[in-house]
């Protein structure tokens, strides 16, 4: 089932993919969805970031290629550079090479705490694409991730949430620019599983419905510069397409 969340005449609104429309939904979150009566045709909709966490975090140390001596870390990424798709990113321009990073994300669907391997995957609703745009040159100085990872519109979600995602573990990701792909991965490719972020995560932070883990990037990492458009496409999912300006 794939949840969007779609801009309305009376506010963004929750719905499913329904016979070619997009169903209105009150909670995407309860164990029954209760249906309003609208829709919105596929045509007529505006997409928005298809959740409104409270917490995103991004995983640290889990990409190929990656000799880092640490293990798995996680950090925090403002909730206030969630983007829309097709809003543009704006590059902040002076402060090193920005990069596109292409990345499946998970959305919280309960209460995520001390999960283990055997329940993590019960407490996600399901999962979207997510661009985690860095000034990677500013990771030198700055070993939080805060100044290369918070220009505005550096993380675009969407383009909704897909909740029938077969096996996490063993999804493409394409990134291309400009339609040129430039990067062929997956979370294969990641040294820690999803499973593992996740109960990384929560053994320290509880989690609720909406919010994000972006699981890493699995060497999809791709520089992007001013009118570029790049697009992260993630397979059973779809594609994520943002202007940079």
């Amino acid at each position: 089932m794939r949840i969007a969340r779609i801009q309305t005449a009376a506010g963004p609104q929750y719905a499913v993919d329904s016979n070619g429309a997009w169903a209105h939904i009150i909670d995407p979150f309860a164990e029954a969805l209760s249906y309003t009566g609208g829709t919105t045709a596929h045509n007529e909709a505006t997409l928005l970031a298809p959740a409104t966490p409270a917490i995103v975090l991004g995983i640290g140390h889990n990409r190929t290629l990656n000799d880092h001596p640490l293990p798995i870390q996680a950090w925090h990424k403002s909730v206030h550079t969630v983007a829309a798709p097709g809003d543009s990113i704006t590059a902040v321009r002076d402060h090193g090479t920005v990069n596109a990073e292409g990345e499946l994300a998970v959305v919280i669907g309960r209460t995520a705490s001390n999960l283990t391997a055997g329940n993590a995957l019960d407490h996600v609703l399901g999962y979207t694409c997510v661009n985690d745009v860095t000034n990677v040159d500013q990771n030198a100085v700055d070993e939080r991730n805060f100044q290369g990872k918070s220009g505005v519109n550096y993380t675009p979600l969407g383009p909704w949430i897909e909740t029938d995602l077969p096996d996490p573990e063993r999804v493409a990701i394409d990134v291309h620019v400009n339609g040129t792909v430039k990067a062929t991965s997956g979370t294969f490719n990641l040294p820690s599983t999803v499973v593992d972020c996740l109960v990384y995560v929560t053994a320290w932070l509880t989690l609720q419905p909406g919010d994000v883990v972006m699981t890493g990037a699995p060497a999809t990492v791709v520089p992007i510069e001013p009118g570029d458009r790049v697009e992260i496409s993630v397979a059973g999912i779809g594609t994520l397409s943002s202007p940079v300006a």
